[in-house]
């Protein structure tokens, strides 16, 4: 088990976490690296190329009992897996108003006294030249630092690296993050 920092938002209750641990034992996945002792921060995983990601990222959060929170399209959130998605962490976004999901997370992390906002900087499961600059700009309103996380399916590891603190120059902080997951095999390494 990784070293988790005290002040990260942990989740309640105890069965959850546990099926979720045997799980991450029964696959054979495990988990590297630290979370450092902050209560605030945007996590951001890479590389996303597949729906696979999203449930071993899951998985992972949940057997190490962390309260974390994500986006998704509005549509996913309706019927009967609406409800569960939002108690695991959910929040409908509607991408014709992206204004609103901005202004919405900032008073979060304001408000809140331990939040933990999780995304995918490439922004799609397709392949991508340049990620979407929602992280950086959410990290550095909010005054917080960005963990990132890497996804290695050849390894079958989710690693969490050290905390980013951003800077006003978004370009540079783009490409040190970028360095980060150089070393991760994806899921679809054609889509990378």
């Amino acid at each position: 088990m990784i070293e988790i920092g005290e002040a990260v938002p942990r989740r309640k209750g105890r069965v959850l976490r546990t099926m979720m641990t045997a799980l991450m034992r029964a696959t054979r996945w495990r988990t590297t690296g630290r979370i450092p002792d902050v209560k605030k921060f945007v996590l951001i995983a890479a590389p996303h190329t597949s729906n696979w990601d999203f449930f071993i990222g899951m998985m992972t959060l949940l057997s190490l009992g962390i309260e974390v929170h994500w986006i998704g399209k509005h549509t996913i959130f309706r019927g009967p897996f609406g409800n569960l998605l939002r108690r695991f962490g959910g929040i409908p976004v509607n991408r014709r108003q992206p204004g609103v999901l901005l202004r919405d997370i900032l008073l979060r992390f304001e408000n809140e006294d331990q939040f933990v906002f999780a995304l995918s900087p490439e922004g799609t499961r397709k392949k991508v030249q340049h990620w979407k600059p929602g992280f950086h700009r959410i990290a550095r309103m909010a005054e917080v630092p960005i963990l990132h996380s890497g996804i290695d399916f050849a390894e079958k590891t989710v690693d969490f690296g050290a905390l980013f603190f951003p800077t006003e120059d978004v370009e540079h902080d783009v490409r040190a993050l970028r360095g980060y997951f150089e070393g991760f095999t994806p899921k679809n390494p054609e889509q990378y």
